[in-house]
């Protein structure tokens, strides 16, 4: 059966119990601070479970595709040595919001796995909770019951806390679960050893395909358990996994999910896979088993997460994505021998396997090629220049054992991984320090899980109120109820208040939206200010530094009038923007992220190429001309998705929408939004672009100001305008006089070389007088004065005049201190000396390094003190 098969059988038999079917939500969570990812089906349901919200049917069915490679779920590092983890994969799953529970979803099941799929029974054991006396949660004996009309109870397993309570994290909901496992042994090996015995034992043919989550429980912050006030049904099953027992193999990887990648693999790097069922293969190729499996999940991961509108980056969400994009790089470099990029070229055959059921990684293709060929040429430069670091460490090292320090500033500052840190040391006969990196590598980690660390209470309900209003599209202040709250702590932070209202005029961040700020007024006139609105789970947060007297108090939450018409404005202008960039570059622009504050926005969109300033010019023209044209705003709610796409409205990628939502119409601009947003264009008052350039390969980014921000830049011009045409004693074309200064800064600087050059053929003569000899090495350290260059000039005449130099020439041009060394190339390999060796110890006196080639090398500085020192200390290299 082949994989679309799969995933559409299971679509279509819960269809028929009555599910309505939805799409994968982004594999990119938003508005969860708890998660960077979608690592589970359940994640974009949260808030249904939470009772924040209400969803569109009480039973749901999708595949949602999934990203687990940090936090508590995380398998990158098990990716690829073993044939069933995954970085991403999907996950089917059926849903019950209070409807059906433990006997549906377990009959349903059995239905599907052994009457549709027709998986033989006798290969299916089946777990159950068997209760836990900490958490006073009984054995569940109504799945044991259930699950016993339907196989043979020496199939049913009993499983502790570990295996059979599912929780989505420390505190929330959670419950029992009822595991379905499949034994995909042959027949000569089950005669041998009972799949009952490997049931959740890590054994490759012995896997878990679907979990039936029975959620009934609250995890509060105390670790007690209380009664959810609804029962639901959250289930997974592992789409690879069922297509390998559907396909009769025994790896993931041998199924058509993975093989057209591997295939591709095979075709672009020359390499050869063996499917599971070759036996005796060699160590070699094991290793390139591995490093192909690596790359074929690697690339489906960035690629569907970039087409979700995360780029590989520097910190969060997008240092996760470059880390797993790079770890698919260094097994390709070290294993299949590939010294240039590939992987991008993968996406192509991932978008015709995938196009079908996930359209966005069809239409995000292009983007998905260029970032992904972009990084891996980054990393391989990264590689390279990693490789002459671990070059120089090993040269300076003393014994057989690199110092597990020196690792981790070669894994940490500069990228190279340690594994291949290790694999090289290896072949060069020495040992890695690994106790000593572990060491720095865990106090990195826990220095990271300090800084990020939050603790949360259990929110204290003061209200029960399901339904929380927004009323601020319409007005900023609002009488509120404090539904609830609760007190949390973390160390950027400290200590702070969460509030949820009844109702709030408060803009939640969302959507690139920064949070309202304002305050909450008591009656008798005491002010608690808000200082950020964030958005969670559907619902609006109000972070506070200290609680009202009597919380239980009517209240006036007001918002900051000045900064959210400063947001509103340069969210409009955002719009206006969109719009300006499609109709100058053209209708394949677009929006690839959005940063909107009150101070300023940014801007992110899809583009081959720089813009150059006379488009830029264009561009905000244009967007001007919106403004001065005074366009009222247009703004339709709750409308049907369906029918706001039919009247243009653009959507954003990354975004989840639901089936109702809200237009924004300024003129011919239309887009789904649910922002702030200003009544006219006139509001904005001007629009002005400070900035232009690269993000990632194909990925541009604009930065702009509007309203009293473009107010105060033009005044801030003025002012240096002015000032400049004081020092330019007021010419009547400043213009002019600038470039005529340039000009004649440029024949000056002409006439400084000539001079130079000429000081350093003039000081090569006295120099050659103070060379000495030692040990058959004519010798010269000192401090000249000339420029870097006039430095390298003349070590160069006094190179070209003798064959056994060895000099160190200083010089401290402008205060920066610079060491000049050169190395006759005829000693370089008789006397053991290396110009870059030189540099790199001596550069330690001056606060700083350099390096070059055996012959000559420089070291720039920051301590010109320290020149004296290290001229002194060069002589020891020839002694």
């Amino acid at each position: 059966m082949k994989s679309q098969d799969v995933r559409k059988q299971f679509l279509d038999f819960f269809e028929s119990k009555g599910h309505t079917i939805v799409p994968s939500a982004p594999i990119v969570l938003k508005d969860d601070p708890t998660l960077m990812f979608n690592n589970s089906g359940m994640a974009q349901f949260k808030e249904f479970f939470l009772g924040n919200g209400t969803p569109k049917s009480p039973r749901i069915a999708d595949t949602q595709k999934c990203l687990r490679v940090s936090g508590k779920h995380n398998d990158l590092e098990e990716v690829g040595i073993d044939t069933y983890h995954h970085t991403m994969f999907e996950m089917l799953g059926n849903w019950s919001f209070g409807d059906y529970f433990k006997k549906e979803a377990i009959n349903w099941a059995w239905e599907l796995l052994t009457e549709v799929y027709k998986i033989p029974k006798e290969n299916l054991y089946v777990s159950v909770f068997e209760g836990s006396k900490e958490d006073n949660v009984p054995f569940d004996q109504e799945a044991w019951d259930i699950w016993k009309t339907l196989i043979d109870e020496d199939r049913i397993i009993l499983g502790n806390k570990k295996d059979n309570f599912w929780e989505m994290g420390d505190q929330g909901p959670c419950g029992p679960c009822s595991e379905i496992h499949v034994d995909l042994r042959s027949a000569e090996e089950k005669a041998l050893v009972s799949g009952k015995s490997l049931v959740n034992n890590d054994h490759p043919q012995v896997v878990e395909i679907w979990n039936n989550v029975f959620m009934e429980f609250n995890r509060k912050a105390d670790g007690s358990l209380e009664k959810l006030p609804a029962q639901h049904v959250d289930t997974g099953m592992g789409f690879e996994r069922l297509c390998m027992a559907l396909q009769g193999k025994t790896s993931n990887y041998d199924t058509d999910v993975f093989m057209p990648l591997i295939r591709e693999i095979e075709t672009i790097t020359g390499a050869k896979y063996t499917t599971n069922d070759v036996t005796g293969i060699s160590e070699e190729q094991n290793k390139m088993n591995i490093a192909i499996r690596v790359v074929a999940d690697h690339v489906r991961a960035v690629a569907f997460a970039i087409a979700d509108g995360q780029l590989p980056s520097n910190t969060g969400a997008g240092y996760v994505i470059r880390r797993i994009l790079r770890r698919a790089i260094r097994y390709g470099f070290t294993f299949l021998g590939t010294k240039e990029p590939f992987i991008f070229k993968l996406v192509e055959t991932l978008s015709e396997q995938m196009g079908d059921s996930f359209p966005e990684i069809r239409t995000q293709k292009a983007l998905c090629s260029n970032v992904i060929r972009e990084e891996e040429n980054s990393f391989l430069r990264t590689l390279d220049q990693g490789l002459i670091l671990l070059d120089a460490v090993i040269l300076n090292n003393i014994g057989d054992t690199i110092d597990g320090k020196k690792a981790f500033e070669l894994y940490d500052t500069y990228g190279f991984p340690i594994d291949l840190t290790a694999l090289i040391l290896s072949e060069k006969g020495l040992k890695l320090d690994e106790k000593g990196f572990q060491e720095q590598l865990q106090l990195q980690k826990e220095r990271s899980r300090a800084a990020s660390k939050v603790t949360a209470g259990d929110w204290n309900v003061i209200v029960e109120d399901d339904i929380q209003e927004f009323v601020g599209y319409d007005r900023l202040s609002q009488q509120v109820k404090i539904t609830k709250y609760r007190r949390v702590e973390s160390a950027k932070d400290g200590e702070i208040f969460q509030l949820v209202f009844n109702a709030t005029p408060f803009y939640g961040e969302s959507g690139g939206q920064t949070g309202d700020k304002g305050y909450l007024e008591s009656q008798n006139g005491d002010i608690i200010y808000i200082i950020d609105t964030k958005k969670e789970n559907n619902q609006t947060i109000h972070l506070t530094q200290s609680l009202p007297e009597n919380i239980t108090a009517t209240f006036n939450a007001v918002v900051d009038k000045i900064q959210r018409a400063k947001t509103s404005s340069n969210h409009s202008a955002t719009h206006l923007l969109h719009q300006g960039l499609r109709k100058i570059l053209g209708t394949h622009i677009e929006q690839k992220g959005s940063m909107v504050r009150n101070a300023s926005l940014r801007f992110d969109f899809s583009h081959f190429a720089k813009v150059t300033d006379e488009e830029l010019l264009e561009v905000e023209n244009f967007v001007n001309a919106r403004i001065r044209e005074s366009l009222p705003l247009i703004e339709k709610r709750a409308i049907p998705k369906e029918q706001a796409l039919e009247d243009g409205a653009i959507a954003l990628f990354g975004e989840k929408y639901g089936d109702l939502v809200r237009t924004i119409k300024f003129g011919d601009s239309v887009e789904l939004c649910g922002g702030t947003h200003v009544a006219n264009t006139s509001d904005i008052w001007h629009f002005k672009i400070v900035s232009e350039g690269a993000v990632a390969a194909g990925i541009r980014r604009i930065e702009a100001i509007t309203s009293e921000a473009a107010k105060e830049y033009f005044e801030s011009q003025a002012i240096s305008f002015g000032e400049i045409k004081e020092v330019l004693k007021n010419a009547p074309d400043p213009v002019k006089a600038i470039q005529a200064l340039q000009d004649e800064n440029a024949q000056l600087k002409k006439q400084l070389e000539v001079l130079l050059k000429d000081k350093a053929k003039n000081m090569k003569a006295d120099l050659a007088k103070e060379l000495q000899e030692i040990n058959g090495v004519r010798f010269l350290a000192k401090q000249v004065d000339l420029n870097p260059e006039g430095a390298k000039d003349l070590a160069y005449e006094l190179g070209n005049a003798y064959n056994d130099l060895f000099i160190v020439l200083a010089t401290a041009y402008e205060g920066k201190p610079m060491l000049t060394c050169y190395v006759s190339k005829e000693i370089v390999g008789s006397k053991n000396l290396n110009a870059g060796q030189v540099v790199r110890e001596l550069g330690k006196y001056i606060q700083g390094g350099g390096g070059g080639q055996p012959f000559f090398a420089t070291a720039g500085g920051k301590n010109v003190d320290g020149i004296a020192e290290a001229l002194a200390k060069a002589v020891d290299f020839v002694k």
